[in-house]
């Protein structure tokens, strides 16, 4: 192992004072029904992938506790839900869309006061850098901000009246009932709020459970969450999800499951619910993303993108380029740029300045990563760049594998961490069987010149995944732009204005324009008389 790995881990006298984590969290607490619930059971620890020495011993630090659940505080939990949402006719659900707007912003404005605490807590339990953490706390912020915007414009819109061969009605968009959010954990702020923020503001109830790993970072938003929404609206839950989550499907009363992580987890959720027709499913799931490098592509760029693409954030990206397809006219000077590119890249920990590559907080992730590596080797392929693949405890150094082949399981298994599989080819149609044949269908990243083959490519593509990216990596953002897969990558489309949808459904209150129903209309609007029908308008 080289020496900047044999040092990776920091002593535990050499911690920064500024990340000093001043005792383990122990959390107790969760929310139900308006109230901080305390519990007295079973806590779950919380691992760092920071490994610290002390005395000469690494140790793995536990940065805290969390409440291990049961289904009977799961199902308390729905109960909650259920009776604030009161079959459309809660609180919540009936509330003008200017005064749930107002709670949304009541909810960011004390989430703001938490930012420092929040990143912190993303470094020391996912091994983020603070770079990336500062920017997944600021851009949830900001992704909130845009919702409100975008709801605003969606009110103003529907507050006038359609009038269409004879008939005259208004349409809005209204909540769908109790939803379920369930965030990832390499985005367990940003990529959860883009569920549960929109299922909140369209006034549909929700129960919350964290992400598996980046859970703690909810405990100090957890008193934001009490005191900005009424009872029952926001209920956070803590536990083993097959024995919480599952409780909650199997009664039926999920109205909408909000899911981001691995197919197989949410088909076997879904399969749990005794209504499926009921149920509306917003899923991102796995995918495979290639980047196709094409023989006239501009290296230096394709190089650049692609490093950026397989390995930010160590690769744990649903976005992430998961294989590489280079032309064998310029696979062998490809390499040689990419291993030197990743030579450069700073390994250590998320909050040193500079860094790159941290340790990887899934319990036995390193071990799964070495064992496609192997296998890889195996079936011919070589690790291309020095120090490819060697492991220090949690973290475990980016290997490039060279020539990949369809014998390897990293040839079609998302690695979901810092191994880049590069595979060569020489024609283009054999870029285009392997997204044809992928059971995945979220991305892919085209390198070239040529605009006719470029063309080619994108109708190839375009009935395969959801997006196509040229001379640049795969990525979710802007947070406007649709955010979706195709086969088992996901399920409904995200953006800041599709999750509003996604989240709701169209109601329409219809007339037939004649002078009664026409001063029946104006009555109830005139006098307030309904929340439905209004022309007010939100600037």
């Amino acid at each position: 192992m080289n020496k900047i790995l044999t040092n990776l881990f920091p002593k535990e006298s050499t911690l920064p004072e500024s990340v000093k984590l001043s005792d383990t969290l122990e959390q107790r607490e969760y929310l139900i029904n308006g109230e901080l619930v305390n519990w007295p059971g079973e806590l779950n620890p919380v691992l760092s992938p920071v490994l610290t020495e002390k005395d000469g011993v690494l140790t793995q630090k536990i940065i805290g506790s969390t409440p291990l659940l049961t289904s009977k505080e799961a199902l308390f939990a729905l109960d909650a839900a259920v009776k604030a949402y009161d079959q459309g006719h809660g609180k919540w659900p009936l509330m003008p869309v200017a005064n749930r707007i107002e709670h949304i912003e009541n909810f960011l404005a004390q989430m703001r006061a938490k930012r420092k605490e929040v990143v912190n807590l993303l470094m020391w339990e996912i091994g983020k850098t603070q770079k990336d953490s500062e920017k997944e706390f600021d851009r949830t912020c900001d992704y909130i901000v845009d919702t409100i915007t975008a709801l605003k414009d969606q009110d103003r819109n529907a507050s006038r009246f359609v009038q269409e061969q004879g008939i005259m009605g208004q349409i809005r968009r209204m909540p769908l009932g109790v939803a379920l959010c369930m965030g990832p954990y390499n985005y367990p702020l940003n990529e959860t709020f883009t569920t549960l923020i929109p299922a909140l503001i369209m006034g549909n109830t929700v129960i919350f459970k964290p992400a598996k790993y980046g859970v703690l970072l909810i405990k100090p938003l957890l008193e934001a969450f009490q005191t900005s929404f009424p009872a029952g609206v926001i209920n956070i839950i803590y536990g083993r999800g097959r024995e919480t989550v599952g409780a909650l499907m199997e009664t039926g009363k999920i109205d909408v499951f909000a899911f981001i992580g691995t197919n197989k987890g949410a088909n076997d959720l879904k399969r749990l619910h005794p209504k499926p027709h009921k149920l509306k499913a917003i899923l991102g799931l796995d995918a495979k993303n290639p980047a196709i490098v094409l023989k006239d592509a501009d290296i230096d760029n394709a190089v650049s993108e692609c490093v950026l693409g397989s390995l930010s954030f160590n690769g744990q990206r649903c976005t992430a380029l998961k294989i590489l397809f280079v032309h064998k006219s310029i696979v062998t000077e490809f390499i040689q740029k990419f291993s030197a590119s990743i030579a450069k890249l700073k390994p250590g920990m998320p909050w040193e300045e500079g860094v790159s590559l941290t340790p990887l907080p899934e319990p036995g992730k390193v071990n799964f990563l070495k064992d496609l590596v192997e296998d890889a080797q195996k079936h011919g392929a070589k690790i291309m760049n020095e120090h490819g693949g060697e492991i220090n405890e949690t973290f475990i150094n980016p290997a490039v594998l060279y020539p990949v082949n369809d014998k390897m399981k990293v040839y079609s298994i998302e690695q979901f961490g810092p191994i880049v599989p590069i595979v060569p080819f020489e024609h283009v149609q054999e870029t285009i069987d392997y997204v044809v044949s992928s059971n995945f269908g979220q991305q892919v990243s085209i390198f070239g010149k040529d605009s006719q083959q470029i063309a080619n490519l994108i109708d190839a593509f375009s009935n395969q995944v959801g997006r196509i990216n040229l001379n640049v990596q795969c990525q979710r953002g802007p947070d406007s732009f649709p955010f979706n897969g195709r086969k088992d990558s996901a399920e409904g489309t995200l953006s800041v204005g599709d999750a509003l949808r996604v989240f709701s459904i169209r109601t329409m209150v219809a007339t037939k324009s004649n002078p009664l129903n026409k001063q029946i209309i104006s009555s109830i609007i005139k006098n307030r008389e309904s929340q439905f029908l209004s022309t007010d308008y939100i600037f």
